[in-house]
């Protein structure tokens, strides 16, 4: 094709998967790029693990991409999949040979299991905090958490609760926003604000975030609560105390 005839968006982000190993098709029936394994055929590709591509209708002959959004599917124990999150989004203010090796990038992650929360995982490992003592994960269809349980006395625990600001920790560390904790008491309830909060709606590092993060996890694992406590559990008629109560409080 000459250098000078525009490439269309779908057909750059093929070839920009096919670039880095990753088999893809486009659906003209659904208007979508699907990526999965290169191991797994054309026919099976939607059954398993794969991505979805969906890029906004643009000129044939602008320069510019689209807005792009990049998404994860897998099976949901039916006949149907269920959405594991983003990948990869963008509002399409990049050329469209870069924007298309953004997204075959970000796919290549997704299927080396490169997420972020892998990442923290392994920041945390660092510090012994490993999903074989004590740590605790839970994925939903909305929201993804890592808990760690900080005990306290009486035999009860409070547990940082660490999250994507987006909302699931599966996504890839090049569309990483930032990690957030929040404290919560025995309760399953939050205390107060985040202790812990980084970005600003931008991606960001997620190598120097994760193990920031982790860093911090760590420190408020170990840093002692207060012993002093003024709230009205100190009476002895409760085993609950205030959300405010500075036993919450790292010394």
């Amino acid at each position: 094709m000459p250098s000078n005839v525009p490439i269309a968006p779908d057909d750059a982000v093929l070839s920009a998967c096919k670039a880095v190993g990753i088999a893809a098709f486009f659906d003209p029936g659904d208007r979508l790029i699907y990526a999965h394994p290169a191991d797994v055929p054309q026919s099976k590709a939607l059954a398993g693990m794969h991505v979805m591509i969906a890029i906004e209708e643009a000129s044939f002959l602008s320069a510019e991409a689209p807005p792009v959004r990049v998404s994860a599917w897998g099976p949901d124990g039916s006949s149907d999949a269920q959405e594991l999150g983003t990948v990869y989004a963008s509002d399409g203010a990049y050329p469209i040979t870069e924007e298309a090796a953004r997204c075959a990038q970000a796919t290549a992650e997704w299927f080396a299991g490169r997420t972020a929360g892998f990442m923290l995982l392994e920041a945390l490992t660092d510090y012994g905090i490993t999903p074989a003592d004590g740590l605790s994960i839970t994925y939903a269809s909305h929201s993804d958490t890592y808990d760690v349980p900080l005990p306290l006395p009486r035999d009860e625990f409070a547990r940082l609760v660490i999250a994507d600001r987006n909302g699931s920790v599966r996504h890839v560390p090049s569309v990483h926003t930032g990690w957030s904790i929040m404290l919560h008491d025995e309760r399953g309830e939050p205390v107060g604000d985040p202790v812990y909060i980084t970005g600003n709606g931008r991606p960001v590092e997620c190598s120097e975030d994760s193990a920031a993060a982790a860093a911090f996890i760590a420190d408020f694992v170990t840093a002692p609560f207060s012993r002093h406590c003024d709230c009205y559990a100190q009476d002895g008629h409760s085993p609950r105390h205030d959300r405010e109560c500075n036993r919450y409080r790292r010394s």
